[in-house]
């Protein structure tokens, strides 16, 4: 197609001659709360270049960990400051990055069950103690709402409670496991929880205590497809895109 022409000689302009012009697809690596929207601009993209775009999803800490042992990517939309830290070690291109969602961290219920009061830290708190069973991504994960939680735990004073009620998640969707009933309530990213059908979001973090998490993306120095990856990017700042963040629960930084 034209535009994938296009998109191939600007990519060949840009790289080294030991590269590939133009590869048969992009390789994006999206951690957590923002895969879902990342499939959604990849569907646009491929329907309008006619490049397939392969679309690879993990917790923060994972997709950097496979980053730097060295697997290829073209794109990568991570927390931002696992992004700081992989531009700083030039796993990706300074020159390339964006800041593009943010999200807060939510509460949720299985669909039907009563919701609990928490529109204060105090029921917040209640709430998480009530709780038969809490369910949280595993924080050794390196999934960025585990990490604030396993932090918050601590400061509200009930680290030893929530450790003994935890069900620890390694990745995925949180949520699914109200569903099955491993856990009464779940804690995660709110676009995580609106992904899953079957859960309900009770609500927000209080605003005292909220965490957002700011999503933001970069391309690899060594992709063959630059011209096409910066094309991709682009796309993150028309309304299509911005209106999947908020369908999802994120709120666009984009311009």
């Amino acid at each position: 197609m034209l535009v994938r022409a296009l998109l191939c000689i600007v990519a060949s302009l840009s790289m080294a001659a030991s590269l590939p012009a133009c590869a048969d697809e992009l390789k994006v690596l999206a951690a957590g709360a923002i895969a879902p929207v990342v499939r959604s601009v990849a569907a646009d993209f491929e329907r309008r270049s006619g490049m397939h775009v392969e679309v690879q999803n993990a917790t923060g800490g994972v997709t950097e960990r496979r980053i730097r042992s060295g697997e290829r990517f073209d794109l990568t939309v991570v927390p931002a400051p696992l992004l700081k830290a992989l531009v700083a070690d030039r796993y990706v291109d300074a020159r390339t990055t964006r800041e593009l969602a943010q999200v807060g961290i939510g509460v949720a219920v299985k669909a039907g069950a009563p919701a609990p009061a928490i529109a204060t830290v105090a029921q917040f708190k209640a709430a998480l103690l009530a709780a038969p069973s809490v369910a949280v991504i595993d924080p050794k994960a390196g999934g960025s709402s585990g990490i604030y939680l396993e932090k918050l735990f601590e400061q509200l004073g009930i680290a030893a409670q929530m450790h003994a009620k935890q069900v620890l998640v390694p990745g995925g969707l949180v949520a699914e496991k109200l569903l099955d009933g491993s856990a009464a309530l779940a804690l995660h990213q709110q676009s995580e929880i609106l992904a899953v059908k079957g859960a309900r979001l009770v609500g927000p973090l209080p605003a005292a205590i909220q965490n957002y998490t700011v999503y933001a993306a970069g391309i690899s120095p060594q992709s063959g497809s630059t011209g096409a990856a910066r094309a991709f990017l682009t796309m993150f700042s028309q309304e299509h895109a911005r209106q999947a963040m908020r369908e999802h629960g994120l709120m666009p930084k984009v311009d």
